[in-house]
């Protein structure tokens, strides 16, 4: 069964048409990346596997279920997603966000905001604990957002993300404005969340940052390319067409890497 399903889906943006026909599929228990250039549709395919962007054709499947039979409870306790420049209260706690995420498990918008009605409850506060152990996060719980760099902000979002305790974790763009160090720090944490059970979903730039993933979807114009491990997507010829330059595709430790032609 597939963590997401898509089939020919399409969308708008006024009078522009951002999906055409896209379909393709995430596995679970994988981690997959959505690559392509500006424009490409990546970040508008994620919103309308969330539901959050309206699709005028074709099917969104979550779990081997149609995302329109879901619940939006049931849904937001499945899904946690990781938006792109995600505006965090800078007055808040790393713990106070962290908390946050539990408003995923009432059902409240993926916990972005909180559940006036909610209260805490024994299970709330251990998968708290767990989320900031998990991002190794604990250590900053009482530090303000205000104080952190900007990977450590990031850990933190991604430790509200998980407090929520979700099947599949949707994440647009999460290593953007982060140094190397920063980057493979966060996707070593998703690589082990993965190998735990979790399914994920990354929009990325950085083509080089997508060997790390089980799985690829090369976008072009609202559009799949290619779609494959990505051994298989990233290749001369895919780029050429995606991007309209030169490469070259080096293998390293069986993975490949993306070097641009700069004569």
């Amino acid at each position: 069964m597939s963590a997401y399903r898509v089939h020919e889906l399409h969308a708008r943006i006024g009078p522009l048409e951002v999906l055409r026909g896209v379909s393709a599929d995430f596995p679970q228990g994988k981690l997959s990346v959505i690559l392509g250039p500006n424009g490409a549709g990546k970040s508008t395919l994620l919103r309308a596997m969330l539901g959050l962007q309206r699709v005028s054709g074709g099917q969104v499947e979550l779990l081997g279920r149609a995302l329109e039979a879901w619940q939006r409870t049931e849904r937001a306790r499945t899904v946690a997603y990781l938006a792109q420049a995600e505006p965090l209260p800078d007055d808040f706690t790393v713990r106070q966000l962290v908390d946050l995420g539990r408003g995923g498990a009432d059902g409240w918008l993926w916990g972005l905001f909180p559940n006036p009605l909610a209260r805490t409850r024994p299970e709330d506060e251990a998968a708290v604990e767990r989320a900031l152990h998990r991002t190794d996060t604990y250590r900053l719980e009482e530090r303000r957002l205000s104080e952190l760099s900007g990977g450590e902000r990031q850990r933190a979002a991604l430790a509200r993300a998980l407090a929520a305790e979700p099947r599949v974790l949707l994440l647009d763009e999460p290593t953007n404005h982060l140094d190397i160090a920063y980057q493979a720090d966060l996707l070593r944490l998703l690589r082990r969340e993965v190998a735990g059970g979790l399914s994920a979903v990354l929009v990325l730039h950085d083509l080089n940052l997508a060997a790390v993933a089980d799985h690829a979807v090369l976008m072009f114009q609202g559009r799949v390319l290619a779609e494959g491990t990505p051994g298989e997507v990233l290749t001369p010829a895919n780029l050429r067409e995606a991007y309209g330059i030169q490469v070259r595709v080096a293998q390293i430790d069986g993975r490949p890497v993306v070097l641009p032609d700069y004569g």
